[in-house]
């Protein structure tokens, strides 16, 4: 594809997460392409490591670099080191020593918390840890495989058909409610309704501080952070990097070193919650990627920090949860609202900040 030099910051992210074990790899004769992109007439001297930084997620420019100097970056069907510089019409592209894996989704066994479902859509209630759609790392074992066994003896559901299925996402470590459509009419009443902000979320989340107000809202760009592609960043309303993105929350509890709230979006950007809680000064509690798994409140006793520790114990992952969705039914044009409790972890987490408030 054609990638014009003025778009590179815009072009949408392509995985390749065989990049991320590229040490381990060794040059055979046999060398599978993985990715092929032509710059445009207008590109500018760029280094090659710098330009595929642009275009590739999941991966670094360190990584990159080991690829490049294993003999796997080629221009024009050339092996080039990471300095080369991509000049007009350069053909770059990446290749391995195996072909590229079978995306081709299996059903799988694995079991389903359905708290709704009838002809035309599915509500499920995912676990933290379940990582829902296949993708760099996770081919198997994730809730669309879960869905393809649920409805195997449905003809008319393919889950290798992206007309049907996901309407929505969360991420691997975040619980609660999405919904699924079962027929293409029901994923286009359901796209439309996620796209023209009808439908109803909203998530709880223990967050590090307390806040000077009951409420409010955090607009911002979110996009990928320069300096760590595994990480969105929050940048300024209007601003060519980013997707304008939204998010009001409301004070539910407070601990005095962290806050109980609810968090409702506008808009349905990766990690928006987690990344712009981290950008007014609350990061997620216990939320490896954006620093809440540090001891960012509170004392310096010992007690405290085994109090903590304790804590990160009982909720392993991101306090964040999907607790409400609401939307229109696609067929019978109904209201359809529903409401998740918080799972045993994140209660159990409460639940000490509770006991300990009240100490």
């Amino acid at each position: 594809m054609d990638i014009h030099a003025q778009e590179l910051t815009a072009t949408p992210d392509i995985p390749l997460c065989n990049l991320t074990d590229i040490e381990d790899e060794e040059q055979g004769n046999g060398l599978y392409e993985h990715f092929r992109i032509t710059a445009d007439n207008g590109q500018q001297p760029l280094r090659i490591d710098k330009f595929l930084y642009l275009h590739l997620r999941d991966t670094s420019r360190n990584r990159i670099q080991k690829a490049a100097d294993a003999g796997f970056v080629r221009v024009n069907d050339q092996s080039v080191k990471s300095n080369y510089k991509v000049k007009p019409r350069d053909i770059v592209t990446i290749v391995l020593d195996h072909p590229p894996y079978d995306n081709t989704i299996e059903p799988e066994d694995i079991p389903l918390d359905v708290v709704y479902e009838d002809n035309d859509l599915m509500v499920i209630n995912k676990p933290a840890g379940l990582v829902v759609h296949p993708g760099c790392g996770n081919y198997t074992g994730t809730l669309v495989n879960a869905l393809a066994w649920h409805l195997k003896d449905n003809s008319s559901f393919d889950a290798n058909d992206p007309a049907v299925g996901l309407v929505h996402r969360i991420d691997k470590d975040t619980s609660g409610l999405l919904v699924i459509a079962k027929t293409p009419e029901a994923k286009t009443s359901l796209g439309l309704q996620f796209f023209n902000k009808t439908t109803h979320r909203s998530y709880n989340a223990l967050v590090w501080g307390d806040f000077n107000e009951n409420e409010g809202r955090i607009e911002g760009n979110i996009g990928r952070d320069p300096k760590d592609r595994l990480r969105m960043t929050v940048f300024p309303v209007g601003s060519e990097t980013g997707k304008p993105a939204v998010t009001h929350y409301k004070v539910l509890r407070r601990y005095g070193y962290t806050t109980l709230v609810q968090c409702v979006l506008e808009t349905g950007r990766t990690h928006q919650i987690r990344a712009h809680m981290k950008h007014i000064g609350h990061p997620l509690f216990n939320d490896t990627r954006y620093g809440g798994d540090q001891i960012l409140r509170g004392t310096t006793e010992n007690s405290y920090r085994q109090f903590i520790r304790h804590c990160f114990e009982l909720c392993p992952r991101q306090a964040l949860h999907a607790r409400t969705l609401g939307f229109v039914h696609p067929r019978n044009r109904q209201q359809m609202d529903f409401t998740s409790p918080l799972p045993h972890d994140m209660q159990a987490l409460i639940d000490e900040w509770e006991n300990r408030d009240n100490k």
